[in-house]
């Protein structure tokens, strides 16, 4: 066993504590075993087996997550319909690269909220292809006509092309959800209102029922404790995800203050996907229209939830409208527009997103017994939170211990 030492650091831990500015970090088989200031730090039992690494006064972060991903989808290096045109074996090396990206850029955690399978998942967890480790969705439910309905007038159905899942009735969302748990999903998605990208509903319309919501909550935690993430933008789709006890609230844009109240209440989190609101969806021309409406009031929306202390998240909606690998242009959407200082940022983008996850047991902060999940960030990302965007500054990556991306070319 070989213990790594990364030295001469700035730590900025995940868990909101000041930085420290002359840092340790020690990894030994794949985890933290100390995580502080050097002169507090322990010293090797074996010299020669410990590889010192001189991170150049740069800041040493937890791994990011990116807590809403759809790597199944192109983003803007192509479109969804293209997908139709290849068989379902190039559209799983389409992924290679997708993966590869979104590590690279400091983000060792994704929860794919539809689109790639548990195979997708387990590839990676294997060692087959290299990438974040992966939380998968595989399907989204909605109803008939609603946000996963890709039904088109020319009588083409894309709905099993993308990903969706229709129930009408509790009793189907009930069979059908079993039926993914018994697959082994880590999370359900599912569709409390329309969509921007969907072509026959719109945000300010209710999808999945309360009721529906409720029953998919049931199963999930019946079946090992699953949790569900619903799409919710307008108004009557975030009642139903909230009152049916969906574990998050992804986009929210048209949440109110009484709705923010109860989801704190109830623990719930929300995932603002912000950094898709900067440019207009176009995979439909409907979604082009309605993307401006939706996109200007989720700037307005995003700072009353973060002052009204929801638990925020981070998710981009990555392959959707941004690109893969842009995650942490999040955390600079968060500041500007939420409010958040960028240590509340790096936060959400860690700690919180590993809780909403279910793995703060051992993802999210960097403190002993963690997986080393590590990244190594040029300067200082509290003072100037938009670096984190930009892929050259992201340094170094381990997961568990292990090198990722190693642009600083440290010697490890």
């Amino acid at each position: 066993m070989t213990t790594t030492i990364l030295q001469n650091a700035r730590l900025i831990d995940g868990t909101g504590a000041d930085p420290v500015a002359d840092a340790v970090l020690v990894i030994d088989d794949g985890k933290i075993t100390y995580a502080g200031s050097a002169a507090g730090a322990p010293q090797p039992e074996d010299p020669a087996k410990v590889v010192t690494v001189d991170v150049g006064g740069n800041t040493i972060c937890p791994g990011f997550f990116d807590c809403h991903v759809h790597l199944s989808l192109p983003g803007t290096k192509g479109s969804p319909i293209m997908s139709a045109m290849v068989p379902p074996s190039y559209r799983y090396f389409e992924l290679i690269d997708r993966l590869k990206t979104t590590i690279g850029a400091g983000v060792t955690t994704v929860r794919d909220l539809m689109g790639v399978d548990v195979g997708v998942r387990d590839a990676v967890a294997h060692g087959l292809v290299a990438g974040p480790r992966l939380l998968v969705a595989d399907k989204m439910f909605s109803q008939t006509g609603g946000h996963a309905d890709f039904h088109i007038p020319s009588g083409i159905d894309g709905t099993g092309l993308v990903g969706g899942l229709i129930v009408d009735t509790v009793d189907d969302a009930r069979r059908e959800v079993r039926k993914l748990l018994r697959e082994g999903v880590d999370v359900i998605k599912v569709a409390s209102s329309g969509g921007v990208t969907s072509p026959s509903d719109d945000p300010d319309w209710l999808g999945a029922r309360t009721e529906i919501v409720a029953a998919l909550v049931e199963e999930a935690d019946n079946y090992g404790g699953r949790k569900v993430a619903a799409h919710a933008i307008g108004l009557a789709g975030i009642q139903a995800a909230v009152q049916g006890g969906a574990h998050s609230v992804e986009h929210g844009y048209a949440l109110t203050d009484e709705l923010r109240s109860e989801m704190v209440d109830r623990g719930q989190f929300l995932v603002p996907t912000l950094i898709e609101t900067l440019k207009p969806d176009t995979a439909t021309p409907q979604a082009v229209a309605k993307s401006t409406k939706w996109h200007a009031l989720a700037h307005e929306s995003i700072a009353a939830s973060v002052a009204a202390g929801i638990k925020v998240a981070v998710g981009t909606d990555a392959g959707l409208v941004p690109d893969h690998g842009a995650t942490l242009g999040e955390l600079g959407c968060l500041v500007k527009f939420g409010g958040m200082t960028p240590m509340q940022a790096i936060v959400a983008g860690t700690r919180t997103s590993a809780e909403l996850c279910d793995v703060a047991d051992k993802l999210g902060t960097l403190e002993a017994g963690k997986l080393a999940d590590v990244v190594v960030v040029k300067g200082d990302p509290l003072a100037d939170i938009d670096s984190l965007a930009d892929h050259d500054n992201i340094l170094l990556v381990l997961k568990e211990g292990k090198t990722a991306s190693n642009r600083g070319a440290y010697a490890l």
